[in-house]
């Protein structure tokens, strides 16, 4: 991999002409066409050309258009004087990958149907033998680069000639041919008047920021031809940023952050075709105020990247008061030796798996959420998580202050033997084993959902999960698990030097204070794997006096005012306002607090 240098964070733009400013800063233009006000001396026609001239305290002023262009940022900025890239006071910014194509045959098919192919040098996977990543047979179209849009709406991609019809399109990569059928069946042709808008991707990642202290604000992004794992966007600087834009329909990843104190604040990450957004060793990440919905649109593979978001082994990330809303995987998906990370006062919904998933992570402060209505599609995806909060193998977690509600299940441990890579160390280096333990799950408001409040699925065969007193021993073990699975798992894990002896004190979880609502059906503790031993207790004193967990909890009637539109608001008396066990500040599209009393009811 290329060592990029990371990217930074987008300001409030200022208008002005090509003029000396303060500190010598000078204000770039740039427009496809003339602009009232800008001399033609001082414009650029591409953002590339601004881009390289632009340096620290300089700011790029782009006016309105559609810039098929992708543009690499080398220069440095400085945290007291960054260099801006603005959309202009009331313009409509938009970059794109795509090229509109006109120079269309039409081609022989069935009497009525028009078909037609267009010139196609372009091969986006070249390494690849089948021009698709990952190479496998899931992937075989999936994993393919090509976008193709008409007037706005997207074709769907068939693998050969025979299998082009209304809606679709083939990209003959031998014959370096496009071969398209509008859904409507339209004709096509060149004459832009006319002719419906057919639009192709031909560039992969178009904003490449590799300078530090880099702001990009107000700026749409989309159509990217980039295959798995590579953005539409991606800040590669310390201290980058990108404020106020639209990062959409990438075919794969929508932004990519890589380097140290980045943001994107008040951004929206839509309708990508894997990841809305990933990080890796991207400390400090602040993501605010964001619109993060409907990600992994091609269906990539869920145990290996898609849906809302993926960060990897980066420290200090904060997400707060954004929204990760249908999201097609994980809401939010941390993986592998991230650290002390943040996630607070966040709208958290109908996702497809899990809202929250902290996989082999270090120090988790999940608090002040909502998160409603996650994990129903059942997909099983990533290692099974589909709980509104799910912490798999991870430790010094702290989730506290979160309405979890009518999620497949409110909040699940899940526990294999795992081991992660840690952030800083040396090529080579052997990973750590990585458990649940010293985990706090305290104050939360876990209402209705539908197969457990709480579920531990811990898969582990030394019933590291149950108190010392209540292990068994190897010979009844085997009763539940193949003597010989048993046997090749930990005799793997004891030679690696996994931690050996574990059991539920050890492991110091503890549950406090939270308050349960559970409708007939739903299941409220579960403890254990369903193909493995597990008890259901549906009482918290039978939690308490077994488990020595949910010290204080209680379940109560909880009558939200109207949860079908997330008016979460509770009468003043309710056990969770007393107990401190919802989330406190403010969520974005939910409505919080206490909810006034009936029309008609007679105050007390």
């Amino acid at each position: 991999m290329v060592a990029v240098r990371p990217a930074r964070r987008c300001l409030t733009a200022l208008a002005g002409l090509l003029v000396a400013a303060p500190l010598h800063a000078t204000t770039y233009h740039v427009a496809p066409d003339a602009v009232v006000g800008v001399p033609a001396a001082g414009r650029f026609r591409t953002i590339g050309e601004a881009a390289a001239r632009a340096r620290a305290g300089d700011r790029v002023l782009i006016h309105s258009g559609t810039y098929r262009e992708a543009v690499t940022i080398e220069a440095d900025g400085t945290r007291d004087k960054p260099i801006r890239f603005e959309a202009a006071p009331n313009a409509v910014v938009v970059v794109t990958g795509a090229d509109r194509l006109l120079d269309w045959r039409k081609e022989p098919a069935p009497e009525g149907e028009n078909v037609y192919s267009a010139p196609w040098p372009h091969r986006f996977i070249g390494w690849s033998p089948t021009g698709t990543h990952p190479a496998d047979d899931y992937h075989r179209l999936i994993g393919r680069a090509e976008q193709v849009y008409i007037n706005g709406y997207a074709l769907h991609q068939v693998l050969s000639r025979s299998q082009v019809g209304r809606g679709t399109f083939f990209a003959d990569l031998d014959g370096k041919r496009l071969i398209v059928q509008a859904s409507n069946n339209a004709a096509l042709g060149s004459d832009p008047a006319w002719s419906p808008r057919v639009e192709a991707s031909v560039r992969q990642t178009l904003w490449d920021v590799r300078g530090d202290y880099v702001i990009t604000r107000g700026i749409t992004f989309r159509y990217g031809a980039t295959q798995a794992q590579q953005a539409l966007v991606r800040l590669g600087g310390k201290g980058d940023a990108i404020e106020d834009c639209s990062v959409e329909q990438s075919n794969t990843d929508g932004a990519d952050f890589r380097g140290p104190d980045q943001a994107a604040r008040r951004c929206r990450f839509l309708d990508n075709g894997q990841d809305g957004f990933t990080g890796c060793e991207a400390h400090g990440l602040l993501i605010s105020d964001c619109i993060i919905r409907n990600n992994n649109t091609k269906n990539f593979d869920r145990g290996w990247g898609m849906g809302g978001c993926k960060v990897v082994l980066s420290r200090g990330v904060v997400i707060e008061r954004s929204q990760f809303v249908g999201n097609r995987g994980h809401g939010v998906w941390f993986d592998i030796g991230n650290e002390a990370c943040v996630v607070r006062n966040n709208l958290i919904a109908d996702n497809e798996d899990a809202g929250i998933f902290y996989e082999i992570s270090y120090g988790l402060h999940a608090h002040d959420n909502v998160i409603v209505r996650n994990g129903l599609l059942s997909s099983g995806g990533a290692w099974g998580a589909n709980g509104g909060i799910a912490l798999s193998s991870s430790s010094g977690c702290l989730v506290e202050r979160n309405l979890l509600f009518a999620n497949k299940e409110g909040f699940q441990f899940r526990e294999q033997m795992r081991r992660t890579p840690r952030i800083g160390a040396k090529d080579g280096a052997p990973e750590q084993w990585i458990w649940n333990h010293h985990n706090t799950v305290r104050g939360n408001l876990l209402a209705f959902s539908r197969d457990a409040q709480v579920w531990g699925w811990w898969t582990t065969y030394d019933e590291r999960h149950w108190p010392k007193r209540m292990q068994t021993t190897r010979r009844e073990r085997a009763s539940h698990v193949p003597e010989a699975d048993f046997a090749r798992e930990y005799q793997a894990a004891s030679d690696a030097g996994a931690p050996q002896g574990l059991s539920l004190e050890a492991l110091a979880l503890t549950f406090a204070e939270n308050v349960y609502a559970v409708e007939p059906g739903q299941g409220l503790f579960v403890w254990g794997a369903p193909w493995m031993r597990n008890k259901r207790y549906a009482k918290l004193d039978d939690v308490r006096r077994e488990l020595g967990l949910e010290q204080g909890s209680l379940v109560a009637d909880v009558p939200f005012a109207d949860p079908l539109r997330n008016d979460f608001r509770l009468p003043a008396a309710a056990p969770a306002h007393a107990r401190n066990a919802a989330p406190r500040g403010s969520v974005p599209g939910v409505r919080l607090g206490i909810a006034a009393p009936a029309a008609g009811a007679r105050a007390r």
